[in-house]
């Protein structure tokens, strides 16, 4: 079965984007789970669960494991950013509209555009 290059790719989700990035960050500096999960101190089986994108962590729990690592929120989320935004898919929405129209078309389905 092929995929259809003209539906969307699903979402990936957010726990799983921050947690690569989180043990991205604590591998890139060498350090083990207990140290980074001491420095930030929330419990090393709960860094994990992060890590591995099982558990949706409060805005203070990410901060104090960013922290941890020498990252603030802000430069935690924004490599998050980096990773879901990717090299540009579309060039424009008007081109994402013609996308779709082109998958409707084909599908004999009606579709309805708002301005």
């Amino acid at each position: 079965m092929t995929s259809d290059p003209y539906q969307p790719a699903r979402e990936p989700l957010l726990r799983h984007l921050i947690g690569d990035v989180l043990r991205r960050e604590r591998q890139a500096q060498e350090r083990t789970l207990k140290d980074v999960a001491d420095a930030a101190r929330i419990s090393m089986p709960y860094l994990s669960e992060l890590e591995r994108g099982r558990k949706e962590a409060s805005s203070e729990v990410l901060a104090a494991a960013a922290g941890a690592l020498g990252l603030t929120l802000a430069d935690l989320l924004a490599l998050a950013h980096r990773e879901l935004a990717g090299p540009p898919r579309i060039a424009s929405v008007t081109s994402l509209t013609s996308r779709r129209n082109i998958h409707a078309h084909r599908n004999g389905e009606a579709l309805l555009l708002a301005a």
